[in-house]
């Protein structure tokens, strides 16, 4: 007999629990991993199974799906996204992309030169990732239940041997490193819908990024010492820190000062009231790694064309476990509140 949990009759869901925040973290944990939870499942950006016929007997597998409108902007499309996305998500377990499948909501009436251009940016983004596209499946939904096209990839790949990065790992002492300048995603996303009126020449930093973190395994010895990696997607730096706070048991503090954020994004969330640790990239890396090798880390990244700005951020501490403190400009320190509610600009 299936077991469902008890809702009230006017409880629905709320573009709040699609917004990465703690009503999405309470809707997995009450509905989907109630019902999926097995030895396999997890909380971390990709599965490892034991799967596949890859050198290294091991196999990450991850799933992503994607809406972002505009469908097209400064930067890249949704199908750029949808290669970047699912790549980066191999990556960040320390796994080597291999295979993609994707499938295709599309709106009746979706202009197919658009589509053409879609598929064109995701097969020269997977080219570019050392990807294959091996299988996919294509819907037509009926006007204006679809907003023109979602796409649904998901993807195979080989791990590194001996890495082992998750969001369980973070360790006190550890250092926090950004792989660039943050929130250049989700204020380019919020400057091409012209809601604003705003007028800012933002370019998205969507990138695959499993060279990057190749590169990384390849600058250390000992590649179990990069204890966690995670891409800032959708809720941005911010709430990626409260995740691995929250998995790892452990408190984090930031230097605000040392966070790269771009002149033009710090501009358009000035005028807006936002805070640029929330709002998403699309290629940026979070790395929690002991201080003693976070300088030759993040001189690995500064030769990569994908993270020249990389920066050390802040630092775990055993103390307020599962909250993220923030050190001002000023000397001061106040908590980052956990994100909560709809993070604008929803960009997936």
């Amino acid at each position: 007999m299936i077991m469902t949990a008890e809702f009230p009759d006017d409880a629905r869901v709320t573009l709040a629990h699609g917004a990465g925040g703690r009503q999405t973290a309470a809707l997995i944990a009450r509905v989907f991993a109630r019902h999926f939870q097995n030895p396999d499942f997890t909380a971390d950006d990709a599965a490892i199974l034991p799967v596949g016929n890859f050198a290294t007997g091991r196999t990450a597998f991850t799933t992503d799906g994607f809406i972002v409108s505009p469908w097209q902007f400064p930067g890249g499309n949704i199908g750029k996204l949808s290669i970047c996305g699912t790549v980066n998500d191999l990556a960040c377990m320390g796994a080597v992309p291999r295979y993609l499948s994707c499938a295709f909501q599309i709106e009746e009436g979706f202009p197919l030169r658009d589509l053409d251009a879609i598929a064109a940016a995701m097969a020269e983004t997977a080219k570019a990732a050392g990807v294959r596209i091996v299988a996919g499946d294509t819907k037509v939904a009926g006007r204006g239940q679809v907003d023109g096209v979602f796409i649904t990839t998901t993807g195979l790949g080989e791990l590194l041997p001996d890495a082992e990065p998750s969001g369980s790992r973070a360790e006190a002492g550890d250092a926090i490193i950004v792989t660039g300048d943050v929130g250049r995603h989700g204020a380019a996303i919020l400057v091409a819908r012209r809601d604003f009126a705003i007028d800012a020449a933002i370019t998205s930093d969507c990138a695959p990024l499993a060279a990057t973190v190749r590169a990384l395994f390849a600058a250390v010895p000992d590649k179990s010492a990069i204890h966690t990696i995670r891409d800032a997607t959708r809720g941005g730096v911010g709430t990626v820190l409260h995740e691995i706070a929250a998995e790892s048991h452990v408190g984090i503090e930031l230097d605000a000062p040392a966070i790269p954020v771009a002149p033009e994004v710090r501009g358009v969330c000035g005028l807006l009231g936002l805070e640029p640790l929330y709002l998403a990239c699309e290629g940026r890396l979070v790395l929690f790694a002991p201080q003693a090798i976070a300088p030759k880390l993040v001189e690995t990244l500064r030769a990569l064309p994908d993270s020249r700005q990389a920066a050390i951020i802040g630092h775990v501490t055993p103390d307020f476990s599962g909250r993220v403190v923030l050190r001002t400009e000023i000397g001061t320190k106040t908590l980052l509140p956990e994100p909560s509610g709809e993070l604008l600009p929803r960009i997936c």
